[in-house]
C-alpha cells in the first residue's frame, strides 16, 4: 500500500499496490503492521456500508466525541463519491480546515481520517456503495455532526445536494464547544 499525507494532519490517501497477472490483480487493502508504521490507528472494531440510490446524496459532516472519538478508513465500492474531513482539532494548525478528494469504485484509492475529524461524504452516482472501517463502536450518546454547508468551514461540494437526513440537514452551525480538546483525541 502506498501511504500519502494530504494537507491536513493525519489524513492520509491509502492507494493500493495492484500485482497483476492475466487473471486480473491482488492488492492488499488492509494491514495493521503498515497503519501503525505509518503512525494511524490499526485498531478495526466495526465495518459499515452505505448505499445511497441517487446521485447528490450527502451524509455528514459526523463525528463522535472522546472517550468514543473513531478514526474511519473509507473506501467507494460502487458509483463514486466526494469525500470530506474536517479538521476539529483546536490545537491542530489546520483548525477548521476541511480536504475533500474522489474516491470511486476500481480506483483502489482510499481516505483515512483520524479522531478529532469530521467525515462527510456526497454521492457522484446514483447507486454508490461505500464501506469504512471504524476504530470504535457507534456510540449514539457521543455521535454528533456539523452542517455540511457551514461557513465555519466552507465546504466546496462538486454537486448540489438532492438528498439529506433531517438529523443531516439539521445540525446546528459550528461552535469551538463541538470541537475536540486536544486531551480528548486518542491516539
Amino acid at each position: 500500500m502506498k501511504f500519502t499525507e494530504t494537507s491536513l494532519p493525519g489524513v492520509t490517501l491509502v492507494d493500493i499496490e495492484p500485482h497483476v497477472d492475466d487473471r486480473g490483480y491482488f492488492a492488499r487493502v488492509w494491514c495493521e503492521k503498515e497503519f501503525r508504521d505509518h503512525g494511524l490507528n490499526p485498531n478495526v472494531v466495526q465495518i459499515n456500508t452505505i448505499v445511497s440510490h441517487t446521485k447528490g446524496t450527502l451524509r455528514g459532516v459526523h463525528f463522535q466525541h472522546a472517550p468514543h472519538a473513531e478514526a474511519k478508513y473509507v473506501r467507494c465500492l460502487q458509483g463514486s463519491i466526494f469525500d470530506v474531513a474536517v479538521d476539529l482539532r483546536p490545537d491542530s494548525p489546520t483548525f477548521c480546515q476541511w480536504y475533500g478528494t474522489e474516491l470511486k469504485a476500481g480506483d483502489g484509492r482510499m481516505l483515512y481520517v483520524p479522531e478529532g475529524c469530521g467525515h462527510g461524504f456526497q454521492t457522484l452516482e446514483d447507486q454508490t456503495e461505500v464501506v469504512y472501517q471504524a476504530t470504535t463502536t457507534f456510540a449514539p450518546d457521543s455521535a454528533t455532526g456539523v452542517r455540511y454547508d457551514d461557513p465555519a468551514f466552507n465546504i466546496n461540494w462538486p454537486i448540489d445536494v438532492s438528498n439529506l437526513s433531517d438529523a443531516d440537514g439539521s445540525w446546528s452551525e459550528f461552535s469551538s464547544e463541538l470541537a475536540f480538546a486536544s486531551s480528548a483525541v486518542e491516539a
